[in-house]
């Protein structure tokens, strides 16, 4: 069984308004081939809000590693990163 990258989106009213929202669309979103090997859910605060200055909402993680400014993008980016590191 292949293992799953976990995506956490932050849905705190400060990510949210920040971009966060567009977030929740990452789903729909993910090439055809990443759909079964990502879970994706929703946190109130993921905690990065205040833990340094340099990064900026909206936050999300995947498998624990934060992104800040996050968009469907860099997150797709990391979860294929994530995929290639776990090949290695």
């Amino acid at each position: 069984m292949e293992k799953k990258i976990k995506v956490k989106i932050c849905i705190g009213t400060l990510c949210y308004v920040m971009g966060g929202s567009e977030l929740q669309l990452l789903e729909e979103h993910l090439p055809e081939e990443l759909k079964k090997r990502v879970d994706i859910e929703g946190s109130i605060c993921l905690g990065f809000c205040n833990s340094n200055e340099d990064e900026k909402p909206p936050f999300a993680s995947v498998n624990g590693k934060c992104v800040s400014r996050a968009s469907i993008t860099k997150l797709i980016n990391q979860i294929k990163k994530e995929l290639e590191d776990g090949l290695h």
